[in-house]
């Protein structure tokens, strides 16, 4: 629900700005009116079937934009929509959310990875979107699988683990972390969120197999929905948000050194859940990392709101 109605949400609007026209703001609004439906308990067919609609609405966008430009970028994202697409008709259709956990999963990387190679093709070889497109079909192809053959689900990890390799190997956090002020805290986000996407890779690797105890398959489950869906897709919105949100809404959003503060509760709350709590076992310790993560999103939306206020302020004044 937080994948395709809360992150999709935020990813349709930014590619519906960028595509100009005014029909592509419906994949936005779809999506986040049947995440809403979503939690009502007797409208969730209502909101399932909107689901689909806003992802097939997200997909025609990125149509849209792959005939004004023939972009690898657009490509790589575009396999992501189709990705969320499948995901909502799987789960129209009855199908167990814990099964799509890979095509949701895939959905965000993809797109991820393919708006990282969108902002820094000028800056990477060109054989590097290449690369980055074959990775995105053995991502779909991966989460296929771990779909019909969850035995098989390890091809996911090895796709996935592709990715998380392209991008630490290509991506320019790894020079503009040498920066100040808000491109510092942009490398720093994007870097620890690769690194917990390397994380879920290897524990994908080991999912699905038949010698797992049930008592770990299902730590296995929690810890790799963690790392993707906090540690990475999270952590890439917090390093992207100085960026995305003066562009979609037309709001200056001032960088504060305390973004950092909810930047470090979210990936400490992460380690310990995953380590101390999937891990080790500690009942304790697995609730509580899971309050830090809660403390760190709303503390991150905190420190937005107080920034945007404080430099409207500002500009008042001057």
């Amino acid at each position: 629900l937080m994948t395709v109605g809360f992150v999709g949400t935020l990813i349709a609007l930014e590619r519906a700005v960028a595509a100009r026209r005014r029909a592509a703001f419906c994949a936005p609004a779809l999506l986040s009116t049947g995440a809403l439906l979503m939690l009502a308990p007797h409208a969730r067919d209502a909101g399932a079937l909107l689901l689909v609609l806003g992802a097939a609405a997200l997909v025609a966008v990125y149509v849209v934009l792959w005939q004004r430009r023939h972009d690898q970028a657009v490509e790589v994202q575009g396999l992501g929509a189709v990705l969320a697409l499948g995901a909502a008709i799987c789960l129209l259709g009855g199908v167990p959310v814990g099964q799509l956990v890979p095509w949701l999963a895939g959905f965000l990387v993809l797109t991820i990875a393919g708006e990282r190679l969108e902002l820094a093709a000028l800056h990477m070889p060109p054989q590097a979107g290449r690369m980055l497109v074959l990775g995105a079909a053995a991502v779909a192809c991966g989460a296929l699988i771990a779909l019909l053959w969850p035995v098989f689900t390890f091809c996911f990890g090895i796709a996935l683990a592709g990715v998380a390799v392209w991008l630490i190997r290509h991506d320019v956090a790894r020079r503009t972390v040498r920066a100040r002020g808000p491109a510092r805290f942009m490398a720093l986000a994007m870097l620890a969120g690769q690194a917990w996407l390397a994380v879920a890779a290897g524990l994908w690797l080991v999912a699905g197999r038949s010698t797992v105890s049930d008592a770990l398959a299902e730590a296995l489950r929690d810890a790799t929905a963690h790392a993707v869906f906090l540690g990475f897709a999270m952590s890439m919105v917090m390093a992207h948000a100085p960026v995305v949100l003066p562009a979609v809404a037309r709001i200056p959003l001032p960088f504060h050194r305390g973004m950092y503060l909810p930047l470090l509760l979210l990936h400490g709350g992460l380690v310990v859940r995953l380590w101390l709590g999937d891990a080790l076992g500690i009942r304790l310790a697995w609730q509580a990392g899971g309050v830090v993560t809660v403390l760190s999103l709303v503390g991150f939306l905190a420190v937005v709101a107080w920034s945007v206020l404080r430099g409207g302020t500002k500009r008042g004044a001057a």
